[in-house]
């Protein structure tokens, strides 16, 4: 039986300086989400000005006219909200949920790091924030078992020429090259309402939003918009290609890539519910033929969500002691390419779905997430409805489907190939 939508209330509306709204008046809660989605991701870096946008993700706390360094955070955490901000390649969202009644607070504290933040960001501001980025670089991919395996195979997969070659965090030498002048560039190129999705879920009327809105933003000026970075779509990888690794990890260990179409199309969720026969659960092929088979320690698959051109899906398998990584790599990609060739069953597409379902419904539960779903869903599908509508598409995809998509673009042959080996310490 096919699943009915959802019906979350949502209202939409624009600032007359291009800042788009979207509010979902949920008044059984006590509590406001604010998620404000700005098109900035590291896509949008140049060659040499790696880690801009992940730095501006610091920089936004370090204060602005009318606010102190740190303020931001210690006011609403003082008054019982939460406050955080994540990077990704395509987007930067700055997120909090508070009592109803520190909303206010919240937007004005938004609005005027928007409309003043470089009166704050000065070199001493550069300096301590380019140093934290630098120290959580070496605390997640410097210093940590397999912590570069991510940046290679987007390199991989990509190049390093390419938009999604180089990850959010950026390199060391770009972030000390960085002048005052680069990151205040950078921040009047992208941080500007025509730029902006403003989510609110939860406690708060449409109209009420749409004036506490206006009060604090709607003066904000906006440069002339500019067209939104759109990058070609790529054909599958070809040959193969592959790097090697070798460093003091605990296990050696095996990647695959493999382009995909991006977040948006209907081929993309296809190929997801595919990954999730493929690495979802216990019942999954690749838990089956690695795991339980012994041949591997842990295994499993995921997509990166892009929405620009392509995606990327990276499978991996960590190898039991004394497996060699190559027949690890031989049994993954068999596993893999069975799936490809024969499909998927009605069963697992059905526990697929079911998944799937789950972790969506999960995630709405949540009125910060969904905040977020209806900001994201706002600059990769055009408008929010899709949060309501997506579990019904996603139940409409029949196996035919879901195996055109996969022998498309998961084919064994159509992946790049990562292999980590374990150094003698």
């Amino acid at each position: 039986m096919r699943p009915r939508p959802l019906d979350y209330r949502l209202h939409r509306y624009q600032l007359a300086n291009g800042l788009r709204l979207v509010v979902n008046p949920d008044p059984w809660t006590p509590a406001v989400a604010v998620s404000l989605c700005y098109d900035v991701g590291s896509a949008h870096e140049t060659a040499g000005r790696t880690g801009f946008a992940h730095l501006f993700e610091h920089l936004m706390f370090s204060g602005s006219a009318q606010v102190a360094s740190g303020e931001h955070l210690s006011q609403l955490q003082a008054l019982g909200g939460e406050a955080n901000a994540t990077t990704s390649f395509d987007r930067t969202v700055y997120f909090e949920t508070v009592p109803v009644g520190v909303l206010p607070l919240a937007l004005w504290l938004e609005a005027d790091r928007l409309g003043s933040l470089l009166a704050a960001v000065d070199q001493v501001a550069l300096d301590t924030q380019r140093e934290v980025v630098k120290e959580e670089k070496r605390q997640r991919n410097d210093n940590v078992p397999y912590g570069d395996a991510f940046a290679q195979l987007v390199e991989l997969a990509f190049g390093s020429d390419h938009p999604y070659g180089h990850l959010p965090i950026g390199s060391m030498a770009d972030l000390d090259q960085a002048s005052l002048r680069d990151i205040h560039d950078f921040f009047r190129a992208h941080y500007r309402p025509n730029n902006l999705v403003l989510s609110l879920s939860g406690a708060i009327g449409f109209e009420e939003a749409v004036e506490l809105v206006e009060t604090y933003f709607g003066e904000l000026p906006s440069p002339p918009a500019q067209p939104r970075l759109s990058l070609s779509p790529l054909p599958p990888l070809s040959g193969r290609p592959r790097r090697e690794l070798s460093a003091v990890v605990p296990l050696d260990a095996v990647y695959c890539c493999w382009r995909v179409p991006p977040l948006g199309l209907p081929a993309h969720d296809a190929v997801g519910l595919g990954l999730s026969v493929l690495a979802d659960g216990l019942s999954a092929r690749l838990h089956q033929r690695l795991v339980r088979t012994d041949l591997a320690d842990a295994s499993g698959a995921w997509d990166l969500g892009l929405s620009r051109g392509n995606s990327l899906v990276v499978a991996y398998a960590t190898a039991r002691s004394g497996v060699d990584p190559a027949r690890l790599e031989e049994a993954l990609l068999r596993a893999w390419g069975q799936f490809v060739a024969d499909g998927p069953s009605p069963d697992e597409l059905g526990r697929a779905v079911a998944h799937t379902t789950r972790d969506w419904l999960t995630a709405l539960s949540s009125l910060g997430s969904r905040a977020d779903a209806l900001s994201e869903s706002s600059w990769v599908y055009g408008a929010p409805d899709n949060v309501n509508t997506w579990l019904t598409e996603i139940a409409s995809i029949a196996e035919a489907q879901v195996w055109a998509a996969c022998r498309d673009w998961l084919a064994p042959q159509q992946c790049g190939v990562l292999t980590y080996r374990k150094a003698v310490a």
